[in-house]
């Protein structure tokens, strides 16, 4: 597709649906690191996962964010990147979805982070974010260096994460990187990331993963929002 679309033709909103089965199949194995993996299939339960470590990016805005920014809101972050045409604008869509249904909570924040910072500059960004009408006050959309993020995604959340050239050699980073045969997850197979969604807490604190194609485990996130939001 054309460089920064987001909608898909029918026909290929159908094949991508089907292959969403799939590539988030692997996903699930990319929500932990070895040392510190949730129990199978209770990602999504509440818990402690480990801390967000400090980092500092850059918003659409154009503003610096770091975790101070951060403190003590409820957040949800996943990793998107503008020219993604399966997993992402879903991803963002179900975002979008949330912070309506919550616009009623001021502490709760969503935060979305490229994983192709050298495309998605801040003006792409807030270029994105006006399609899904993103508050930008309660919506963040960070970008800063390709080595920052990529350390951020698999260091501090623990998702995978893995840039063109080991998608197209096959140089799949450690035991929580897919088979090379899901390397045409993204647009054209430029980039493979996990598309799971991440509360964390008050205290920056991960307390749940969250697939974003699941009724249930989107029904548990809300649950567990609530939660969060309930306690002082």
């Amino acid at each position: 597709m054309s460089r920064g679309s987001w909608l898909l033709p029918l026909g290929s909103a159908v094949l991508v649906t089907a292959g969403l089965v799939v590539v988030l199949g692997v996903a699930r194995e990319w929500a932990g690191a070895p040392a510190s993996r949730a129990p199978e299939g209770s990602a999504d339960t509440l818990g402690d996962y480990g801390t967000v470590p400090d980092f500092a990016l850059i918003e659409r805005s154009g503003r610096s964010v770091s975790l101070a920014d951060l403190r003590g809101a409820i957040w949800l972050a996943n990793f998107i990147y503008t020219e993604c045409t399966e997993t992402c604008p879903l991803q963002s869509l179900a975002v979008s979805r949330l912070a309506r249904e919550f616009v009623a909570s001021p502490t709760l924040r969503f935060v979305s982070i490229t994983v192709d910072p050298d495309h998605d500059t801040p003006a792409v960004l807030a270029a994105y974010a006006r399609r899904y009408q993103a508050d930008p006050d309660r919506w963040l959309f960070l970008t800063g260096s390709r080595a920052a993020i990529y350390t951020l995604a698999r260091d501090g959340f623990r998702l995978g994460v893995t840039g063109a050239e080991a998608a197209r050699t096959g140089r799949l980073r450690g035991s929580m990187a897919p088979a090379p045969a899901f390397a045409s997850h993204g647009s054209t197979g430029l980039i493979m990331h996990s598309p799971r969604l991440v509360l964390v807490d008050r205290a920056a604190r991960i307390r749940a993963y969250h697939r974003f194609d699941d009724p249930e485990s989107l029904t548990r996130l809300r649950e567990n929002l609530r939660t969060l939001l309930a306690e002082r």
